[in-house]
């Protein structure tokens, strides 16, 4: 018993640093619940361990040292082993994030999982109050500037990624560019990037088969969220999947 009180007493193992832990582990748990409510991948199992894995390496940065310190001898930078979190969580982050049909997800997720990190640094270094403000913030950035941005995208010019999937032989191509010119979006790019498809289609003179083919393009001008939409109803349009900015 004396021995655990006194490892308990030494620099690094108190009542403080452990508080410090506990508020890393609670306010990564709060963006996790927020994470895990809205469906993302780094959920609140994700948050939680990020946060406190590194105050526990601040921490030990801070503490973890000085055993072998001598005045006049070794002295330690404590920020040294901070700064690796950044860089070690950049590789984390980077695994969040996907690509596919021309849309980027995760990137709100993969810097949620950094400022988890940045926050737990901050529990473990005693910033209490910049570790609670940043929290508080997060909500604000995920909460608040959702509906903002999205009005800011529909009365804003924007340009937009899109794969179109569509039945050969029906003049769909002509009608989408047509319907695109119609509501003054100007295509920046096109190009046929799968044209060897083929199902079964259901038509007045009977059962037939279709070729299908698709184009990806790029298109730019003023309330970009409803082509998604205008560009489904062209009638032999299959299929469209829309490149986003909302990386969440």
């Amino acid at each position: 018993m004396m021995m655990i009180a006194s490892v308990w007493d030494g620099a690094g193992q108190g009542w403080r640093q452990l508080g410090e832990l506990l508020m890393a582990f609670g306010l990564s748990t709060i963006i996790g619940l927020e994470r895990q409510y809205r469906g993302k991948s780094a959920g609140l199992r994700t948050q939680a361990i990020v946060g406190t894995t590194s105050a526990l390496i601040l921490l030990v940065s801070k503490y973890g040292f000085a055993d072998v310190l001598a005045a006049g001898t070794v002295e330690l930078d404590p920020s040294r082993v901070a700064a690796q979190i950044v860089s070690g969580i950049g590789f984390l982050g980077a695994g969040l994030i996907i690509t596919r049909r021309g849309a980027i997800r995760g990137l709100t997720t993969a810097a949620a999982v950094w400022e988890t990190a940045a926050i737990g640094m901050a529990a473990g270094a005693g910033l209490e109050v910049l570790a609670i403000a940043v929290t508080v913030l997060h909500f604000v950035a995920v909460l608040c500037f959702a509906p903002l941005g999205a009005m800011a995208s529909a009365h804003g010019i924007a340009e937009r990624g899109f794969t179109v999937t569509y039945e050969d032989g029906r003049g769909v191509l002509r009608d989408l560019l047509a319907e695109c010119s119609g509501r003054g979006w100007a295509v920046a790019s096109l190009a046929v990037v799968d044209g060897g498809a083929v199902r079964d289609s259901s038509r007045s003179e009977g059962r037939s088969e279709a070729r299908l083919v698709t184009v990806t393009l790029s298109l730019s001008g003023r309330r970009m969220a409803e082509a998604t939409s205008a560009l489904s109803a062209i009638d032999g349009v299959v299929r469209v999947d829309r490149g986003t900015d909302e990386e969440e």
